[in-house]
Formats: structure tokens, sequence, C-alpha cells
């Protein structure tokens, strides 16, 4: 008999128990999850460009690209997530100009002749304005028939100085840019 008082206490208890709804237990949100995308899925001239090999010549890690596309112009621009400031810019056109028509309308004015890349290229920098820093590019005229710039916009209160080094980065980078990929 008191094996039965106690299995009947047992079945008491299990039931009541199982009677009374359980408080909700709070889980922490996940943390979000940084994924690290290429700029060549943007598309267009960003399929050109590699974050990792900008960051080895440059020594600044950008980590959003846009591309957009005009007519036979392809564009990619890249920048820091949480900065609009420095800024990089490639532009690739579909062209028919040969070396001396690029000579004579594509360089600017006191641009620098730059040896080893393309048919024909050049390096120059442009004081700042309005609310960015200077500016450093360098354009090329490669073998395939397109016209090429990349173009340095720095921050705000940046020296031109530094825009004119920034120029050595460009042309580096410029040379593992290959235009006939797009």
């Amino acid at each position: 008999m008191r094996g039965r008082i106690v299995v009947a206490g047992l079945a008491g208890l299990l039931v009541s128990g199982c009677a009374a709804e359980a408080e909700p237990v709070a889980v922490p949100p996940p943390a979000p999850i940084a994924v690290d995308v290429a700029a060549a899925s943007s598309g267009g001239a960003c399929r050109l460009l590699d974050f990792a090999v900008i960051e080895q010549v440059a020594k600044v890690r950008f980590d959003v690209a846009a591309a957009d596309q005009r007519g036979d112009t392809h564009t990619c621009v890249l920048r820091a997530e949480r900065e609009a400031l420095p800024e990089l810019t490639l532009t690739v056109t579909d062209t028919k100009i040969d070396k001396t028509t690029f000579g004579a309308d594509v360089v600017p004015d006191k641009a620098a002749k730059v040896t080893g890349l393309g048919q024909q290229a050049y390096r120059r920098t442009v004081a700042a304005k309005g609310g960015s820093g200077p500016v450093a590019e360098v354009g090329w005229l490669a073998s395939e028939g397109r016209l090429a710039e990349l173009s340095w916009t720095g921050a705000p209160g940046s020296e031109r100085s530094a825009a004119e080094k920034r120029t050595a980065d460009l042309i580096a980078l410029a040379k593992k840019v290959d235009t006939r990929a797009l």
C-alpha cells in the first residue's frame, strides 16, 4: 500500500508540473555576420578591381564598390564603408583613337608622361576644391582600344603633395588592371 501511495504522489507531482506553462526563455539575437564581398560582385568596371590588391598597393582598405555604365563607358567607384573620402574611381571607355589623338586630345595640360603603361599614359594631380581634397589621376590608352583612368580623390584637408605621391600607387595599380576583361 505504501508503494501505491508513493506512486500516486509522484504521478500527482508530474501531472501538476506539466499543467503549468513555462516562462519563455529570452535568447539574445545573433550577432550580425560581416561578409567580405568582392569588388567584382558590383559588376561593370568593378570586375577589374580587387580590394585586396588595392590594399596591398595603396595601403588603404576599401570595402564598398558601385558600378555604372553609360554607353561605352564603364565606371567603378570604391570607398571605405563609413567614409565618403578617399575615393578611388576607375573609368574604362571603348575607343578607336590612336596614340597621336590620345596625346593631343586626352592628355591634360601639365600632365607628366608615364612609361610602361599601355600604348601611352599620363599622371597628374589637381588641387582640392569643394568639399574634397586633391585628386591624383593616371590615364592610359590600353593596347586593346580602351581608354582608362584611375583617380584618387583625397579627404578634405589632405595635402596636394600626398596626392602627388599617390600617383605612384595608381600607376602600380593601373599596371595590374586588365581592361581586356571588361
